[in-house]
Formats: structure tokens, sequence, C-alpha cells
């Protein structure tokens, strides 16, 4: 995991629980995927819209489809 101040690469998920980042951080990890998780805001809910923090993962563009494959075969869909 790289230090926050240099967050570069594609976004490919945003966790919004702390279990699906923590289990996220340990399938990127035992993969050999370098990325960098980073906590950020995002709009929730349809009629009422709040802000919400959630860990937003980025890996670099050579690795998003490993990274994304590797997250489809553990039940996570990545970003479009």
């Amino acid at each position: 995991m790289q230090p926050e101040s240099e967050v570069q690469g594609v976004l490919i998920f945003i966790a919004k629980r702390l279990a699906d980042a923590q289990r996220l951080e340990g399938i990127l990890t035992q993969a050999g995927i370098e990325y960098t998780v980073e906590p950020d805001e995002y709009q929730a809910g349809i009629v009422f819209r709040t802000a919400r923090v959630g860990a937003f993962f980025y890996v670099d563009p050579a690795d998003k489809e490993k990274a994304a494959s590797i997250m489809l075969e553990h039940g996570y869909v990545p970003a479009a």
C-alpha cells in the first residue's frame, strides 16, 4: 500500500463497510497487486441524499484487468 499523498491510478472499488475494505485488502495483497486506499466521500440514497465516507481503492492502470478478475472471483464488482 502506498502513502495517501502518492495516490495515482484508476479507481477499482469503493468499500462502504470496513469489513469489505479489510477483506479486499487481504485479497489484493495475496495476489501481489499494489494498491492505494484513500478515504473519501460518496453520495448515498435516492430520496434522502447523504454524504458518507468510504474506502476508495486504486491500482496502477497496468494492473486494472488483473485486479478486476481477482475481485470478481471473490464476489466484488469492480468500479466501471
